[in-house]
């Protein structure tokens, strides 16, 4: 597995993590000894990033990996964790106090003493802007309960932002086939600033696995089922904001540029991980087949100049009405 130096964090990590939301909740029930073999297969197959948040489950995520490291003392696993989002989203709430309190049952829940990172979850616009919410993250980092800080965020605004700031180690971002537009300006600032991209929601909820038709329905407490205008939160978190008859339609188009021997999903994760800028993709798995299946994108070879178009014009022709303007 190729290692890439996570932006200021200057740690190695897989260039395919774990992300973890689906372990936690939102994606339907996974059970505590499924969701421990996916992170053990994933570690066995040479993932050393996890990816979570405190909100994942209320903490479920944070402590199924925490049990996980502590069963598995051996593995060498960078863990970034989000908060922010348990609290109601007002910008007076990202203090120094709660920032403390947060990590503080991070840290509780993932069985450690300093966390590797914290990244602000997806916070109200203006708290990016704000001095005194970086202010408090930097005491986090010379009180020792955090090694590093990041932000995961929305849009591409948000990111340059984020960017701007001298100790945001990492960005977290969706980016996909379907969403393109973080390559314009994004990945080229992160580059130049030596800040660390971890690219979030690689398959579109799953529609670049090539393995939804529009009869396709998803569980009650599936964020495919209930959040698909944003009724719970940003739209843009499921199926990348994309129409899902839309998605499903483009996604047939998309599976067809797969090479050889290669799955769409391998195919998009690959995509990913070859845009200049991109330290690691973190695409979720809820059995240890689709976290080995992930893993293997890896040793794909890179994708030629011709599909790397053909994904661009699929892109132009069937995505960029609905999302590029908003995202």
């Amino acid at each position: 597995m190729e290692q890439r130096v996570l932006g200021r964090t200057g740690r190695p990590v897989s260039i395919v993590g774990l992300g973890t939301w689906q372990l936690g909740a939102d994606w339907g029930n996974v059970r505590e000894e499924d969701a421990l073999a996916v992170l053990d297969a994933s570690v066995e197959a040479g993932v050393t990033l996890f990816d979570t948040a405190d909100v994942y489950g209320d903490g479920r995520s944070e402590r199924l990996i925490g049990r996980f490291l502590k069963e598995r003392a051996d593995a060498e696993v960078f863990v970034a964790t989000k908060f922010g989002r348990r609290a109601e989203q007002r910008p007076e709430h990202y203090n120094l106090a709660n920032f403390r309190s947060w990590a503080d049952r991070s840290r509780a829940n993932l069985g450690v003493e300093r966390l590797d990172l914290v990244q602000l979850h997806c916070p109200p616009t203006p708290v990016y802007s704000s001095d005194e919410v970086f202010d408090a993250l930097d005491t986090l980092v010379a009180e020792e309960r955090i090694a590093a800080y990041g932000v995961s965020v929305e849009t591409c605004a948000e990111a340059l932002t984020a960017i701007a700031r001298p100790g945001v180690a990492s960005v977290q971002i969706i980016l996909n086939a379907f969403r393109l537009k973080p390559l314009e300006q994004v990945l080229p600032a992160a580059a130049a600033a030596g800040v660390g991209i971890l690219a979030r929601v690689p398959l579109a909820s799953g529609l670049l696995s090539g393995r939804y038709s529009e009869r396709t329905s998803f569980a009650p407490d599936d964020h495919r089922s209930f959040n698909r205008h944003g009724e719970a939160f940003d739209q843009g978190e499921t199926f990348s904001g994309v129409d899902f008859a839309t998605g499903v339609e483009a996604a047939r188009e998309f599976a067809a540029l797969a090479p050889e021997g290669a799955t769409p999903a391998q195919t998009a994760l690959r995509w990913v991980v070859q845009q200049p800028g991109v330290t690691t993709v973190i695409p979720g798995a809820r059995n240890v087949a689709q976290a080995r299946s992930n893993v293997a994108a890896a040793a794909l070879e890179p994708l030629p100049a011709a599909t790397l178009d053909a994904v661009r014009e699929l892109y132009d022709r069937r995505i960029r009405p609905q999302v590029h303007d908003r995202w």
